[in-house]
């Protein structure tokens, strides 16, 4: 069974968790004893300098890698108890990811890139093209579907990576630095699509160095030696 948001609690959650790589002298602590919650609704935005652990966060958040210690929750259900094929759903139906470089694939088209992880989790070609269709519709490139990535602006690909983590109704978005290729414009274009994102119903953590796109998330994690060091709220523009 894949797990779901409708239990009620939040979308994500980390309870103690660390992990470390390596032993002895050359030991390496990525996350120490990390405790975050992240409700459907809501984009996190996580900050700190290069090595304080912003990447792993991701990885472990989305069952990319397995935490030393503590447990990753999502939908209420430990990621940990589920067997390889069941995390293998998890991460294509529930768990969307962004990155900075858009990791496309040249040589199909901006729907065809959207429409790939449903094809690969047996959803008909047809129905799989339509569901990629109304996404790149909603973020204003349904004219741009047939385009290939080389085609594309950056702010255009970004949106179409976007598309592709969210499609099939994904719950979980985590995005590792999304604007950092982009102009401070389409920048922040990113950003407020992934609020937009978390306003119909997605739950989403995004690692930036940019604090001025920070302030854009409902909550800011600032992260220093693998430690949540603070946690804000903010009143961001979609609230006023």
């Amino acid at each position: 069974m894949i797990p779901d948001s409708s239990h009620g609690g939040p979308l994500l959650r980390l309870r103690a968790v660390s992990k470390r790589y390596g032993g002895g002298a050359g030991e390496v602590h990525a996350l120490r004893e990390v405790n975050l919650e992240v409700e459907v609704g809501t984009l996190v935005a996580v900050m700190g300098p290069s090595g304080s652990g912003k990447s792993t966060l991701l990885t472990v958040a989305g069952g990319l890698e397995a935490p030393t210690a503590g447990e990753v929750l999502i939908g209420g259900r430990d990621v940990a108890g589920l067997s390889r094929g069941e995390r293998a759903r998890l991460r294509r139906r529930t768990v969307g990811f962004v990155f900075q470089d858009y990791n496309l694939l040249a040589g199909l088209s901006a729907a065809e890139n959207v429409a790939l992880p449903l094809e690969l989790d047996g959803v008909a070609a047809r129905k799989a093209s339509a569901e990629a269709f109304a996404v790149l519709e909603r973020l204003g490139l349904g004219a741009r579907a047939g385009a290939f990535p080389g085609e594309l602006s950056g702010g255009e690909r970004q949106r179409v990576a976007i598309a592709r983590a969210i499609v099939g109704g994904r719950r979980l978005l985590l995005a590792d630095e999304p604007s950092g290729a982009l102009d401070s414009a389409n920048g922040e274009a990113v950003m407020r699509m992934l609020v937009a994102a978390c306003e119909d119903g997605v739950g989403a953590v995004v690692v930036t160095h940019d604090a001025q796109l920070a302030s854009l998330a409902h909550r800011v994690t600032h992260l220093h030696d693998g430690r949540i060091s603070e946690t804000a709220a903010r009143e961001t523009s979609w609230n006023r």
